[in-house]
């Protein structure tokens, strides 16, 4: 097998080269569905043929808009093995935050649920004027003017194998694999586009870095639309040859007893995952002992929790790691052998094959201790922003720095703490909350005149969004009607928890807000 260093392969060729050598060992156990890694393999390639069936070309992008299951992971096979190009969507987006990132990937198929968590995806996105998309999907469940997982793969049966492998053949590691869609300053989504041999090569190293192998049992928490859940989760572990657990919704108590039941071994998550196990009431009747790896970060993690994992909850081996979807996913890993407050203290070092440096507003490098902007290079480096070169040459110099926008401390050996944003993002729970892009939305609200959105602390979710809203004359604003507005019109982690109307909001002489001072007025507030 490739060492991590030189893994430049496709994923059809990593699906089959698991399989050839662990035909046997459990792929995914999904619900009563169970599928070795040869039975895998195979629904990959039958996947693949209903995708030449429907006429996908190379390079045309298929959605995926659904929890996580099964039925995600051999349809993403399924459309990349032939050179299709998966763009994964948030499970909690509304009908028009989909709708823009169907259009503006220029989707030919989504695959969807009928129903999740009380939302119909097909009927919110069934007005979205979608020019290209040519079909809808559905995993599971009905809705109206969708067609059937069973028999959208039932089109595939009569295409002959080797149109399939032939088309496989044709790719190559610099072909594009995924399209992930992020926000920033601007208050769009971009999409970030990176190839197979990048992110094949990033996720072979951080396997071999952490220490995933073919002998763990990785219950994948994180969602599929997520780097963490989908290159940290099911490509790793399919890297690997680990048996994947995916999980639908968190549910503390079922997570327990699934440890009990499969002998899961890895959790990767943030670090309210591991604060709810170790708080759980009855987690001394569930036997945890099977755990042994656990990869934390999106927040800051303590050294209380650190030390508690591995007493209490029983982990070998905890690490934190650091990283942007422009990134793959990763860029700095802690090291199993890292003491707990290095651990606790930092994002790691930068992995085999990446530089990392922290640079000052001119783009010198500063002094080790010293804060500056994180900027890192290598092959995890995105391709480019879809569609948006001058965004792109924004962010990537002309030597291939990514500029991650992040601002930390290196010390000496290499290691990174992160100690703020340049670019305001703030995170829920995990998920990253970009600023412009909520304030975006407040402003369609009826009633509103200006909108600034801050992260403030939050005990259990880290941070949630505080909206400062200017009202129009004549408005009958409240705090509960700004976030009853949300809620209907943005996934629930950028809901406003916190909202403050204002006659008018701070700002400097060229008409930016001055988001310092509502931070200050709220800690103020706060005491």
């Amino acid at each position: 097998m490739p060492t991590p260093e030189s893994d430049q392969r496709t994923l059809p060729q990593v699906v089959a080269a698991t399989a050839r050598a662990l035909p046997e060992r459990v792929a995914i156990s999904d619900g009563p569905v169970s599928l070795t890694y040869a039975e895998l393999d195979a629904a990959r390639l039958r996947a693949a043929a209903a995708f030449l069936a429907a006429g996908l070309a190379h390079g045309e992008r298929i959605a995926i808009w659904a929890p996580n299951m099964w039925q995600w992971i051999v349809a993403a096979m399924g459309a990349q093995t032939i050179g299709g190009v998966l763009v994964p969507l948030n499970t909690r987006l509304k009908g028009a935050e989909a709708g823009f990132i169907l259009r503006r990937s220029g989707a030919r198929w989504l695959f969807t649920v009928g129903e999740f968590l009380g939302m119909c995806y097909p009927a919110m996105v069934a007005h979205e004027d979608l020019p290209d998309l040519q079909g809808t999907v559905l995993f599971d469940g009905e809705s109206a003017g969708t067609q059937a997982w069973s028999e959208f793969l039932a089109r595939g049966d009569a295409v002959d194998p080797a149109a399939v492998e032939a088309r496989a053949s044709q790719l190559t590691p610099d072909d594009t694999l995924d399209i992930l869609f992020t926000s920033g300053t601007t208050g769009q989504p971009k999409g970030v586009v990176t190839s197979h041999g990048q992110n094949i090569r990033a996720f072979s190293t951080w396997s071999a870095t952490v220490g995933l192998s073919s002998d763990d049992n990785y219950l994948i928490i994180n969602p599929f639309f997520h780097s963490f859940g989908y290159k940290a989760g099911w490509l790793a572990a399919t890297i690997c040859g680990a048996r994947m657990l995916p999980v639908k919704q968190f549910d503390l108590d079922a997570v327990l007893s699934q440890i009990h039941r499969d002998r899961v071994s890895v959790i990767p998550g943030p670090p309210t995952i591991y604060q709810s196990l170790l708080s759980h009431p009855q987690r001394g009747e569930y036997d945890l002992s099977s755990l042994r790896l656990a990869v934390t970060g999106a927040a800051p993690v303590p050294v209380s929790l650190i030390e508690k994992m591995r007493s209490e909850l029983g982990f070998q081996v905890v690490v934190t790691a650091y990283g942007l979807t422009e990134s793959c996913g990763v860029i700095s890993i802690c090291r199993p052998e890292d003491s707990a407050e290095r651990i606790s203290h930092s994002s790691g070092r930068a992995m085999a094959g990446v530089e990392m440096k922290c640079v000052d507003a001119n783009g010198a490098t500063v002094a080790a201790g010293t804060e500056g902007e994180i900027w890192c290079r290598g092959y995890n480096v995105m391709q480019c922003y879809l569609d948006n070169p001058e965004e792109t040459a924004r962010t990537i110099t002309a030597d291939g720095w990514l500029k991650t926008g992040d601002v930390g401390v290196m010390d000496e050996d290499g290691y990174v703490r992160i100690t703020d944003r340049i670019k305001d993002m703030f995170i829920v729970g995990g998920f990253n909350c970009y600023p412009a892009e909520i304030e975006n939305s407040l402003h369609s609200m009826p009633g509103v005149t200006r909108a600034a959105v801050i992260g403030v602390p939050d005990e259990r979710m880290g941070e949630v969004a505080c909206a400062w809203i200017v009202p129009a004359a004549g408005a009958q604003l409240d705090e509960a009607a700004v976030i009853a507005w949300s809620r209907e019109h943005m996934a629930n982690y950028k809901v406003p928890r916190v909202v403050r109307l204002v006659p008018e909001l701070p700002m400097n002489a060229g008409g930016k807000v001055l988001k310092n001072e509502l931070r200050q007025r709220m800690a103020a507030e706060r005491g």
